[in-house]
C-alpha cells in the first residue's frame, strides 16, 4: 500500500465520518474506527477507495491502546490519529452524575491520552506523525449544561501541551481541534439547529467541511505542536450561560411570545 494511513476514532458517524470522507478524498488509507457503529462503518468503507474497519470499547483504556499497538505492527506509513469518538451524555452542575462522568472521563479522555502516547510509541513512518485530539469550544465557553462531558474535554485538552513537551526535539506534532456547534446533538430537532447554530459570533452556521478541512491542516504538521484550532465562527470567545440547545429554545419561545402579543 502506497496511501498513508490515518485512525479515525469514532468514524462510522457524524463529524467523524465526515473526517474519513475528507482523507480518503485527499488520497489517504482510512482506518475506521466503530464501537457499536458496525453497519455504519462497513457501509462507509465500502464506499471509499482505500479504507478498513476496525472495532473497540473504548470504555476499555487497555483494549484501547492495544488496538493501536496492532495497527502499528502492520500499517508501515501510519501518519495520523485523530480521536474524535465521544460520548455526550447530559448531566448538569447542579447534579453531577457519577456514572456519567466515569464513562465520559473513560471514553473522552483517558482512552484518547493512552491512544496517544500507544501512537507515538509504535507507530512507524518516514514522514511526520501527528496527533489530533478532537475537543470543544467548550474549553474556552463553558457552561452548566453537559458538566461531566465538558470535564473530560477539559481533561483531554490538558493533553495537548503535555504530549507536545513530551515529544519536543522530534517531528511529532500534537493538536487540538475545537468544534463548536455543528450538527443536531442532544435531543435537539434538525430545525432547531437554524437557530442555534447561528449563536456566535458570525451569527452563521459551521460546516462540517471547515472541521475536515482543519484536520487535513493539522496533518500537515505545519502548525506549532501544541497548537489548538477552534473551528466555532467564534463561539468560543463568547461567554454564554447555558448550551446553545436551550439557548435557542429560550429565543424561539421568546419569539413565539411577542407574536402572540402583537
Amino acid at each position: 500500500m502506497t496511501r498513508p494511513a490515518i485512525l479515525v476514532t469514532g468514524g462510522a458517524t457524524r463529524i467523524g465520518a465526515a473526517i474519513v470522507s475528507g482523507f480518503a478524498e485527499a488520497g489517504w488509507h482510512v482506518v475506521i474506527h466503530y464501537g457499536t457503529s458496525a453497519h455504519a462503518a462497513e457501509a462507509l468503507a465500502q464506499a471509499l477507495p482505500s479504507a478498513e474497519t476496525v472495532q473497540c470499547d473504548l470504555a476499555d483504556d487497555a483494549a484501547a491502546a492495544a488496538m493501536i499497538e496492532r495497527l502499528a505492527a502492520r500499517l508501515g506509513d501510519w501518519r495520523c490519529l485523530v480521536n474524535s469518538a465521544s460520548l455526550f451524555e447530559y448531566d448538569g452542575a447542579d447534579d453531577c452524575d457519577r456514572q456519567i462522568y466515569a464513562r465520559a472521563m473513560q471514553v473522552n479522555a483517558l482512552s484518547p491520552a493512552r491512544m496517544a502516547q500507544a501512537f507515538l510509541a509504535h507507530a512507524t513512518s518516514q514522514a511526520q506523525r501527528v496527533v489530533v485530539q478532537i475537543t470543544d469550544m467548550k474549553i474556552e465557553n463553558s457552561n452548566p449544561d453537559f458538566f461531566s462531558y465538558t470535564m473530560s474535554k477539559h481533561a483531554l485538552a490538558a493533553t495537548i501541551p503535555m504530549l507536545a513537551k513530551s515529544t519536543a526535539g522530534s517531528t511529532s506534532r500534537i493538536y487540538g481541534l475545537a468544534p463548536g456547534a455543528i450538527l443536531a446533538s442532544h435531543d435537539q430537532r434538525e430545525d432547531e439547529t437554524e437557530i442555534s447554530h447561528r449563536l456566535n459570533l458570525l451569527e452563521r452556521k459551521t460546516d462540517a467541511h471547515e472541521i475536515v478541512d482543519a484536520a487535513l491542516f493539522l496533518a500537515s504538521g505545519d502548525l506549532r505542536s501544541g497548537s489548538t484550532l477552534f473551528i466555532d465562527s467564534g463561539q468560543h470567545l463568547l461567554d454564554q450561560d447555558r448550551d446553545v440547545i436551550w439557548l435557542a429554545r429560550e429565543k424561539a419561545r421568546g419569539a413565539q411570545g411577542g407574536a402572540a402579543r402583537s
